[in-house]
């Protein structure tokens, strides 16, 4: 096989439909589009347009808020520490952060912090200094003989 017989497969190429080129092209005058008025023209907005009747969105009343001051935590569980421990991206007994986290491939970003879940059996011996943890999560990390400290704690101590 040469460069110049590489063609595409039939049908695969359609040529483009030419628009307002007279009555007898088939697709002259109106082109394709219908009759007079807003569809007619470029630029048609009229999503959620309902003929004048009171559309649903505004029919329908407002519920709850956005709370702009809300934390959005990054969650990992012990499960996901121990198979990184496992998998050597991890070290034993070192200081695990949300750093850390990331150089290992555990989390891809850190958002507004990481949260360990207790989701999970933990072995591993892990000094991890994160935002939040749960309670099941504390409590299987000091047993595994590892250490906690808790960001999120320290500062509502405050």
């Amino acid at each position: 096989m040469k460069l110049n017989d590489l063609r595409d497969n039939e049908g695969a190429t359609h040529s483009r439909k030419r628009l307002g080129r007279g009555i007898g092209s088939g697709s002259g005058k109106t082109a394709g589009r219908g009759v007079k008025g807003q569809k007619a023209r470029s630029g048609v907005a009229i999503n959620g347009f309902e003929g004048g009747q009171m559309p649903l969105y505004r029919r329908l009343p407002k519920r709850g808020f956005t709370n702009i001051s809300a934390k959005s935590y990054n969650a990992v569980s012990l499960a996901r520490l121990q198979a990184a421990v496992d998998a050597g991206k991890l070290e034993a007994g070192s200081t695990v952060d949300a750093a850390a986290l990331i150089k290992a491939g555990v989390i891809r970003r850190a958002k507004d912090g990481v949260r360990v879940l207790g989701t999970g059996e933990l072995t591993a011996k892990l000094s991890l200094d994160v935002a939040g943890a749960s309670k099941s999560a504390v409590e299987k990390i000091e047993k595994a003989g590892g250490s906690i400290r808790v960001a999120e704690a320290a500062a509502s101590a405050e």
